[in-house]
């Protein structure tokens, strides 16, 4: 079993004769922090929302953003309108 070493400092307080007072941790020191594990902030048009991703051509991506400039919309908007579209055209109930 490996023998812990022990500072410079604490072997010439030991070799003294004199009692070490152990020194304060630096994290004692910091004010508390938020959890590592708390998220961003959510804004209010996200909460209780997922996000669905995909990988497409840049091609698409661009046609995709251009139509939404073209109709004065959000991409968000469009892939609902799309999405909504898919479900109906397989029988289910437009969610989007």
């Amino acid at each position: 079993m490996p023998v812990k070493r022990s500072s410079l400092s604490a072997a010439l307080h030991e070799a003294s004769g004199r009692s070490i007072e152990p020194a304060p941790s630096p994290a004692a020191n910091r004010p508390a922090e938020s959890s590592p594990t708390a998220s961003a902030p959510v804004p209010p048009s996200r909460v209780g929302k997922k996000a669905i991703t995909g990988h497409f051509d840049p091609a698409v991506s661009r046609q995709l953003k251009q139509l939404a400039l073209d109709r004065q919309t959000s991409v968000q908007a469009l892939m609902a309108e799309a999405l909504n579209d898919l479900f109906e055209k397989h029988g289910r109930s437009p969610l989007a």
